[in-house]
């Protein structure tokens, strides 16, 4: 075996598990980006941790500190021989004995001086990770890489809290992989093939082991053109019509001489699947929207291949396709001999790639015409194809917006300062808003002494009370909760940090794969309960 199909195969086996979730495209685009951290924090280099085990293709770490004590107590990256040295190099070279695959290199600058100096070093990144950052660099930084729209990912943990911010002017996501998907069976409006197919079985003259193992989609097809012959053409309507549907399939099992029911599973497992297999074919409302969004009407050169392909599939449902999205493609598993299994899914595959190549001749058609330069290959045009009911876009409020603009959400964050139970987690939020304020003016974190705790009690609660008027709310935060954080002093728990890392490489993932839904846009996590806010701020 030659070396590099040893090397490929050794991939496979190390990273199998992932391969099995986002497949091989979805690694290729790990492989290739790029990753820049903002501190070594122990919240940050967690977060680099859970990408480079899974293989990103390579990291930097910005960061002009030296190790201190308190970073030996709560980082496994940093040891107590490293005290003074700088921070962003030992962490590095203990990150980089992980995984052989990943090469990581550090800057040891402070963030500040670099986006002083340099900000265009952070064009090279396929997204920023920030942690440890004040309020005003954070918002230099996050300005720098939304005109770049490049993703940041702010991280942090303070105390028992957990906090972190997605921002992306723009993210695209073809496989969002939704949990609860129908099937795209199309037994509605039976195409062609499928037609064929099912009227090809005769099951009133097959033999027994013939009729117990008949695809029980290609059953419900069969006892669904009786209703409709029955019915004025029309599906079963509701409920009651749907149960007298399944009953006709029951009554449709094989008796043996003594008049008792065969046993035959795939006939039961059609009893189960109307309700599913009558869904009526639609196209989400999601979907509906990114139709007429501005960027898919509007193509020009500069467009993504994304909002090429979805003007490709807007062609396609209103004219070859009857208001219907290409068919996906695929079918469930199901008792029955490979045979017809076999033929009954060719169909499927028939009629999907007859719609893969109308698409494609649409796309070229664009690609010819209004957005000429760009290049789609056939194989993004099937994925595309195969995942239309399931295309998102996300966008984000800048920090910018959010910080300088707080009407959104300030009647969320008032009703739950007046919650009497104190049960909400988003009262965190207005809590790291107002230290990241009392930094801004005291030029430290309320509390980072224990002689101050009781004294920056009211002087946080002074911050807070002000930041809170000026969003135009008159409820006060409780005093146990600025007490509380005040006793945090800002510091960073291991255990809270490692909770973090793990969710924000998650995220970071998602955004780097184009695949799963990335959280929109902020998470807040209370290690005090164990649980956790997800809401658009």
């Amino acid at each position: 075996m030659s070396a590099k199909g040893k090397s490929g195969l050794d991939k496979n086996n190390k990273y199998d598990r992932q391969l099995r979730l986002w497949g091989d495209h979805g690694q290729t685009s790990l492989e290739q980006a790029r990753v820049c951290l903002i501190n070594a924090t122990a919240t940050g280099t967690e977060i680099l941790k859970n990408l480079i085990l899974p293989g990103v293709g390579s990291f930097t770490i910005v960061d002009g500190n030296k190790v201190r004590g308190e970073d030996v107590g709560n980082n496994f990256f940093l040891s107590q021989e490293s005290i003074g040295e700088s921070r962003a190099k030992t962490a590095t070279e203990l990150l980089n004995e992980l995984n052989d695959d990943v090469n990581g290199c550090f800057e040891d600058e402070k963030p500040e001086a670099l986006l002083e100096n340099n900000p265009g070093f952070f064009k090279k990144f396929t997204v920023v990770i920030a942690t440890g950052l004040s309020e005003r660099v954070l918002l230099q930084l996050a300005d720098v890489l939304w005109q770049q729209s490049i993703p940041l990912l702010v991280c942090r943990s303070y105390g028992m809290i957990g906090y972190m911010r997605l921002v992306v002017k723009e993210h695209t996501v073809i496989e969002s992989h939704p949990d609860n998907a129908h099937e795209d069976l199309r037994l509605d409006r039976p195409f062609p093939a499928l037609v064929k197919y099912c009227d090809s079985l005769h099951m009133d003259t097959m033999d027994k082991k013939d009729h117990s193992h008949t695809p029980w989609l290609v059953i419900i097809y069969k006892y669904l053109q009786e209703w409709k012959n029955q019915h004025n053409g029309l599906p079963p309507q509701n409920y009651k019509e749907k149960n007298q549907l399944k009953q006709m399939i029951k009554e449709g099992v094989r008796k043996n001489e003594e008049g008792i029911p065969e046993d035959e599973e795939n006939f039961d497992e059609a009893v189960k699947s109307v309700n599913m297999a009558l869904v009526p074919t639609k196209i989400p409302s999601e979907v509906e929207n990114l139709f007429n969004d501005p960027c898919a009407m509007n193509l020009s050169p500069e467009s993504k291949p994304f909002w090429i392909l979805l003007r490709a599939v807007k062609e396609f449902v209103e004219n070859d396709g009857n208001g219907a999205l290409p068919l996906r493609g695929s079918i469930p598993d199901m008792t029955a001999d490979s045979e017809r299994y076999i033929q009954l899914q060719n169909a499927y595959i028939e009629q999907a790639n007859r719609d893969v190549a109308a698409i494609t001749d649409k796309v070229n058609m664009l690609t010819n015409s209004q957005v000429k330069g760009v290049s789609i290959s056939d194989q993004e045009i099937k994925l595309f194809c195969k995942n239309s009911a399931f295309v998102r876009v996300l966008r984000c409020r800048s920090l910018a917006e959010e910080y300088s603009n707080p009407t959104i959400n300030t009647q969320d964050i008032g009703s739950h300062l007046e919650d009497e139970d104190g049960e909400s987690d988003l009262i965190f939020y207005v809590l790291l808003r107002g230290v990241d304020k009392f930094f801004e003016e005291f030029s430290r974190y309320p509390g980072g002494d224990n002689d101050q705790v009781e004294p920056d009690v009211q002087l946080l609660k002074g911050v807070i009370s002000k930041l809170v008027h000026e969003w135009g709310l008159t409820s006060n935060v409780k005093e146990d909760f600025i007490h509380e954080i005040c006793r945090y002093g800002a510091s960073e728990l291991h255990t809270v940090a490692s909770v973090m890392g793990g969710c924000a490489a998650q995220e970071v993932i998602k955004v780097i794969t184009g695949q799963f839904l990335p959280i929109d846009n902020t998470f807040i996590y209370n290690a005090v309960k164990q649980t956790s806010l997800a809401i658009r701020l």
